[in-house]
């Protein structure tokens, strides 16, 4: 079987769109209030309790500005900078 370019450029193009559909794919999903771990920890997505929040607390893996990031509690899952829960702990 003998490969045009037109047939190399085409595979080539469909080969990188889905390597780039890949990483989107594979980005980490957000906690949900109804997540059963969530609702053991009173998981809020806003919270309802001045000065504590994601953010500030000592678990929270994101950057301190950012909307989302990692905690130490949900593995693969992200939680909004602005969520909390009971095991809340004040940044260092």
């Amino acid at each position: 079987m003998k490969n045009s370019r037109r047939q190399f450029m085409i595979l080539s193009a469909a080969g990188a769109c889905t390597l780039a559909l890949n990483g989107k794919v594979q980005a980490q999903a957000m906690v949900a209030e109804t997540d059963p771990q969530a609702k053991a920890l009173q998981y809020v997505a806003v919270s309802k309790v001045a000065g504590k929040n994601c953010a500030n607390c000592a678990l929270y893996q994101g950057k301190a500005d950012s909307a989302a990031g990692g905690c130490a509690l949900f593995a693969g899952k992200q939680v909004s900078g602005k969520a909390h829960c009971s095991a809340w702990a004040k940044k260092a």
